[in-house]
């Protein structure tokens, strides 16, 4: 029997922040794929190795966890004053499935640096040395970032001495600004700055939920047996608390009003987020690393994709921004009430500093921006090969 060959495409790996995916330019796709809809969908899960009922991904790009099972693709902007369009796909590990309900903000990082790299920012934008201001559309949320990028002698530097806990190596710094990431809807999508949900197994709880950067859900560590200083072991080695954790999730997702029914949380498994917080406390990181209460306002821990992310996921970081500057949120309250001039958060990889502008409009808040910096490289430059 003869079977076709496989497909060479024109793709670049990237590390942006502490995750991993494999890059594309729209153009580069086979031509049904450059559309949305299931040719694409059954590309890209092709490229990453999914469905895989074994969990490792070994005949694929994929990393099997959730910070490293993800696509992006990118053209020039449609939009004015804009550079590049971004759209993001969370690929499921085990399921037939992406998730184009949400950006990745860690893969944010390396989306300026990809476009300068591939002439998707016109090169007059772009200084022999300095920083390149790369105006990316984020196609899966609609909105603005705005990616600082270093350059020098008029190429991405992408070597230096900025260090991100959860990443092993140091880098070149890129710092990322969430314009408005809750556009024209408030950041509180219920309208209160805490609310109460029922939730099986845990009763009733009290949560904070915000829209910004993606739709999270916040709890009381120890509303939930939780401490806040967990590290991934404690939580995804027990299977029966991932189980509970996802009902809660779906449970959350009901209440927020992002879903009518929780059998339909399986079909959002990348939003929205489930997160814990709690006041500082010592505890020590994944790497070995001391991690002092002096150190942080609050320890933050959240799930990904069904699992504990082993650091924090980018977007995550910007609803805590959020959450933190408006006061009286579950994240405000663990802080100690700080937040208005950023937070310094605990979370299983060391710590993360981040900065949110808030204003209170007609009884509703709005965030204005958030920022945080981040880091990125290219890991490998060519062609992904995948069965015909």
């Amino acid at each position: 029997m003869t079977h076709r060959s496989q497909l060479r495409i024109p793709a670049t790996y990237m590390r942006g922040g502490t995750s991993k995916g494999v890059f594309f330019r729209l153009d580069d796709l086979p031509p049904g794929a450059r559309s949305a809809g299931s040719e694409r969908d059954a590309l890209l899960l092709r490229v990453i190795g999914s469905p895989d009922p074994y969990g490792k991904h070994t005949d694929g790009m994929g990393g099997a966890t959730s910070s490293t099972s993800k696509t992006v693709i990118l053209s020039r902007s449609e939009k004015p004053d804009h550079d590049v369009d971004y759209l993001f796909g969370q690929v499921s590990i085990d399921q037939p499935f992406i998730d184009w309900s949400g950006n990745c903000g860690n893969l944010t990082a390396a989306v300026g640096s990809f476009a300068i790299a591939n002439g998707l920012v016109d090169a007059a934008r772009v200084p022999d040395n300095g920083i390149c201001q790369v105006r990316i559309w984020q196609a899966n949320i609609e909105k603005t970032i705005i990616a600082h990028v270093p350059i020098s002698n008029g190429q991405v530097q992408e070597t230096g001495d900025f260090e991100l806990d959860g990443v092993t190596f140091p880098a070149a710094e890129v710092r990322i600004d969430f314009m408005d990431p809750t556009g024209d809807a408030p950041a509180l999508p219920t309208g209160n700055v805490v609310d109460e949900f029922e939730a099986p197994g845990f009763g009733r709880l009290k949560a904070s939920f915000i829209s910004a950067g993606i739709p999270t859900i916040f709890v009381d560590a120890g509303a939930i047996g939780m401490t806040g200083t967990e590290l991934q072991p404690a939580v995804n080695d027990n299977p029966e608390l991932l189980d509970q954790l996802e009902i809660l999730r779906a449970h959350g997702a009901v209440a927020m009003g992002l879903i009518e029914h929780i059998d339909q949380a399986r079909q959002r498994q990348h939003t929205p987020k489930l997160a814990w917080v709690s006041a500082p406390a010592d505890y020590v990181a994944s790497s070995g690393k001391p991690v002092g209460a002096g150190l942080i306002d609050l320890n933050v821990r959240a799930m990904s994709m069904g699992k504990l992310h082993h650091a924090m996921m980018g977007t995550a970081a910007v609803a805590i921004a959020a959450a933190a500057a408006i006061p009286g949120t579950l994240v405000n309250q663990a802080a100690g009430g700080a937040g208005s001039e950023g937070v310094c958060f605990g979370h299983p990889s060391g710590t993360l500093k981040v900065g949110a502008s808030v204003r209170q409009q007609a009884g509703a808040w709005r965030v204005e921006r958030v920022s945080m910096s981040r880091s990125a490289r290219i890991l490998m430059e060519g062609w992904v090969s995948v069965p015909g």
